[in-house]
């Protein structure tokens, strides 16, 4: 009998936790995974809830009632792709295949296109709020036709977190526009994460915090602007002691960061469409330097640099905290920055028409990068849908105008400590060069004409021409 009203594909951590979190919303859901013993365990631990299960895809897809909704969440890459292979002659023109992975935006654009003859809608659906949101209400990305999401509009509504704005959950746009904002999502997190990281680096080394001291600023910052998951979870990470050897477990924690790849085809996407996004990008750098563990350990017996102290011994502490937090406001604000100059040119580039102002308001809650900033930032694009870059916004340019002194003075003394402080300190340079009028690049295409012949323009007419520099 025909009666589950969603399926899920995939009952690891996320896909069992949106199973339960559907089913609390009133729908009936079919589930399945590969190891069928995973399955008969999730009935055994839900047995009074509207779940149904099945030990073959065809009796899976037979349970569902038409058309069909069934979102896999299985690892990216060919996982997907051999998936479709056996769901596709399982399923009808008119059913909905959600992949609610984290895949390449290109790859679910082909799924899309292949699927789309048939009358099979292709959904990629960006899932953001790790366990916690997929149970509970996470920010919910996805693209595909105009079609499927009234279909699946009910449910995904019902399931996202809710904010003052409405459910965090919008149409992002055709085909693969929902995986691609999800990506960029991804790496505006890189940058925030590394950003605070940075923060606390300064706390500890630079004015000699402990863990708890740290965590308490990042608590009283929480109260303010920069109020956001991240910095209430750092707050919090701080605080927590090790059982084994009673220090603050951070400080026990291997300085090495993994990443998933998200953040890397971020950075590969802004060089294909020559979008700038330096404060990312050096986030992505610091986790790979992180990796090179025994390399560092080696260059620290061999390379000297300052007491990471002196450069602020002169300094009064208040006024440091006070500064730091300027710091860290500004540089996200050039993060977000970034990150929506990149969907910006994706929309143009694939002609996916994103409401950027939409997006802010969809990542207000559920999502790893919730935070008081967005208010701003949907405001700027609600108020300009052309605005080309968030620092032309007023009231966001006139919050780095105010922050821009401390964050000044933080990036130099952090140089003169001796403290990498590369997402802050591309963030700024990213702040100046797009404020600067003229850059030094004359110099460069001067250099490329000298060497290579190939050319550049003038200042006073138009056209390209080439000189002769000896």
């Amino acid at each position: 009998m025909n009666t589950s009203q969603f399926g899920i594909v995939g009952l690891g951590t996320m896909g069992r936790n949106l199973a339960l979190n559907i089913e609390s919303r009133g729908h009936a859901v079919a589930v399945w995974n590969l190891e069928t013993e995973w399955t008969a365990d999730f009935l055994r631990e839900h047995p009074t809830q509207k779940f149904a299960g099945a030990d073959t895809l065809e009796a899976f897809v037979g349970s569902l009632a038409q058309p069909r909704r069934i979102m896999m969440m299985i690892p990216a890459g060919k996982p997907v792709d051999d998936m479709l292979a056996k769901l596709r002659p399982l399923v009808e023109a008119g059913d909905v295949l959600i992949d609610g992975g984290n895949s390449w935006f290109e790859d679910t654009r082909r799924r899309e296109a292949a699927l789309r003859p048939d009358g099979i809608h292709f959904v990629g659906c960006g899932v953001s709020g790790g366990e916690e949101g997929a149970r509970f209400g996470p920010s919910l990305m996805p693209g595909g036709s105009d079609a499927a999401w009234e279909m699946l509009r009910d449910v995904l509504e019902a399931i996202a977190a809710r904010t003052e704005a409405g459910p965090c959950v919008t149409h992002v746009g055709p085909d693969g526009a929902g995986h691609f904002v999800k990506m960029v999502h991804n790496g505006i997190e890189y940058g925030d994460m590394q950003l605070i990281a940075e923060a606390w680096d300064v706390l500890r080394r630079g004015i000699g915090l402990g863990a708890i001291e740290a965590a308490d600023v990042f608590a009283e910052w929480n109260r303010g602007p920069l109020e956001s998951f991240l910095v209430e979870l750092t707050s919090q990470v701080g605080r927590v002691i090790d059982p084994e050897t009673k220090q603050p477990l951070v400080d026990v924690v291997l300085d090495k960061a993994g990443q998933k790849g998200t953040g890397k085809w971020t950075a590969q996407v802004a060089l294909d469409l020559i979008v700038a996004i330096p404060t990312i990008a050096a986030a992505i750098d610091a986790r790979v330097l992180s990796s090179l563990k025994e390399e560092r350990a080696a260059a620290a017996a061999r390379l000297s640099g300052p007491d990471p102290r002196d450069a602020f011994r002169d300094a009064d502490r208040r006024a440091i905290i006070d500064a730091l937090a300027q710091a860290l406001h500004a540089a996200r604000i050039c993060d977000y920055a970034q990150g929506m100059a990149l969907i910006r040119a994706g929309s143009d580039r694939y002609q996916w028409n994103i409401n950027l102002s939409e997006i802010a308001r969809i990542w207000k809650g559920g999502c790893i990068i919730r935070a008081r900033l967005l208010d701003p930032v949907r405001d700027a694009f609600a108020k300009r849908r052309d605005l080309v870059n968030l620092l032309c916004d007023p009231a966001l340019g006139q919050m780095i105008q105010s922050a821009q002194a401390g964050w000044r003075e933080i990036v130099a003394r952090a140089a003169r400590a001796g403290i990498p402080m590369p997402a802050h300190t591309s963030a700024l340079a990213y702040f100046d060069s797009y404020r600067s009028p003229r850059l030094p690049q004359n110099l460069t295409q001067a250099q490329r004409d000298a060497f290579g012949a190939h050319k550049y323009e003038r200042i006073d007419r138009p056209g390209m021409v080439h000189s002769a520099w000896d």
